[in-house]
């Protein structure tokens, strides 16, 4: 049972500056939890509050889980730090073993970093790099994808495709381009799944191509499932139709997992639940389960050996990080990969998906909502701008869903959830019914 503590309330609020927060607002009225378990957190006024969004897209089995608290306490006791520059410890080789044999076949080496953002930056200049390597270096352009999230670093940003994420940094890294984003509310709307139109935008890539040439091109990067910019399921084809043409010119493919990646989709990462391969995985949240910030990049044999050449003594790749493969990171990830395995939960989650496919679209023609999609344990539930004030419905349902006891978050016009694996059939019923409920008060 979670109890409040005594220290609920820090005496000043003000040398934080929070991520992605309003500031002054939240100081105002801070929103502190205090504790958290199972699919619960606990706020400073002692109320329990259903987690609708895995932390942030990152606590897959549940908060607190007891084999995972206690990797990390034996860990630090048994070795707090060491570093992976000409030095190592087991934990991070056989970290590296485990997740490598999770991922389809033609993905297993594992490079670590410590977010999603680093994974991805590190998955940019390994494809630079790599071209460099087999004397292509004047395949320098990148090609992300408008509306995608890769992160906050400035190689992810440069490929990101969110306009107010990337305004007040600009110019950015130069020669990167992008493709069109998927979302078809004329056609594909309150899709279930992947929906049934839009694989032809994968043929903007060709375009790209013709302008560009290929010669100029390393690599593209999507998210399978975009998920910060709204959940948008990849159209029945359309990543298929990615890869031929990747493969065609020679173009690495990285597919961005770090929200889709450990369960989300059922299965290890949407690159087996779509049946496509790319060259690279990066990935993090659901990793260690939230527990220990980690990232990895995961690479296919082509590019791995491609720099294990020259003398043996050389450093094949001059690129890392302070903390890659830090013990408290690897404990946690090995203790995380053994409870998704043990307890079953990418096959729950492949379970429990019609439950809460059924359960959000049956908002459908509830106030304000104008498309809803699902998939895997993810939605999003769209709502109409109100004239003049574009983003103050979701606001507005997310602090009722809160004051009701439910977590959810709200960006744009846009309700995104994605709850722990370990939700039960009840509480994605109470987390809907909280929904409906706050949207009959809003206008």
């Amino acid at each position: 049972m979670l109890l409040a503590s005594a220290a609920t309330r820090p005496n000043d609020l003000d040398a934080h500056w929070m991520s992605f927060t309003a500031n002054r607002r939240f100081k105002s009225d801070p929103r502190l939890f205090v504790g958290a378990e199972g699919n619960y957190y606990l706020t400073a006024d002692g109320r329990r509050i259903l987690d609708g969004m895995a932390g942030l897209w990152c606590v897959n089995a549940g908060h607190g889980h007891p084999r995972i608290k206690e990797a990390i306490k034996a860990q630090v006791d048994r070795l707090d730090y060491v570093s992976c520059f000409q030095m190592g410890h087991p934990d991070a080789f056989t970290l590296a073993s485990r997740i490598a044999n999770m991922m389809p076949k033609g993905l297993d080496h594992v490079f670590f970093s410590n977010s999603g953002s680093e994974a991805v930056d590190t998955a940019l200049k390994i494809a630079l790099a790599y071209h460099r390597q087999r004397g292509e270096a004047g395949r320098t352009r990148l090609i992300g994808r408008a509306r995608g999230y890769h992160g906050m670093g400035f190689g992810g940003l440069s490929v990101a495709g969110i306009s107010r994420h990337r305004r007040d940094f600009g110019p950015l890294l130069p020669g990167v381009a992008h493709l069109p984003h998927t979302l078809d509310l004329a056609r594909n709307a309150f899709s279930r799944g992947e929906p049934d139109h839009g694989a032809d935008l994968a043929e903007d890539l060709e375009r790209l191509v013709q302008i560009h040439d290929a010669s100029t091109i390393a690599a593209v990067i999507v998210e399978p499932v975009a998920g910060s910019t709204g959940v948008l399921p990849p159209p029945k084809g359309y990543l298929r139709r990615l890869r031929e043409i990747c493969d065609k010119h020679g173009i690495l493919l990285i597919f961005d997992e770090v929200i889709s990646g450990f369960g989300r989709l059922g299965a290890s990462c949407a690159a087996e639940a779509f049946g496509v391969i790319p060259d690279m995985i990066t990935c993090a949240k659901g990793l260690t389960n939230g527990a220990v910030p980690m990232g990895a990049t995961i690479v296919g044999p082509h590019i791995y050996e491609a720099f294990m050449t020259g003398p043996e003594g050389s450093i094949e790749l001059f690129h890392g990080y302070t903390y890659s493969g830090h013990p408290l990171a690897c404990a946690a990830g090995l203790a995380t990969l053994q409870v998704y395995e043990e307890e079953g939960l990418f096959e729950r989650a492949r379970r429990i998906a019609r439950h809460w496919e059924d359960a959000a679209h049956a908002l459908k023609g509830a106030p304000h909502v104008i498309d809803i999609r699902t998939i895997g344990l993810v939605a999003a539930i769209e709502f109409e701008p109100r004239p003049g004030g574009a983003g103050q419905r979701s606001s507005e349902c997310a602090e009722a869903c809160f004051q009701d006891g439910v977590l959810v978050r709200a960006g744009a016009d846009l309700l995104v959830l994605s709850p722990p694996l370990t939700i039960e059939p009840d509480e994605i019923d109470r987390l809907f019914a909280s929904i409906r409920k706050a949207l009959a008060t809003i206008a």
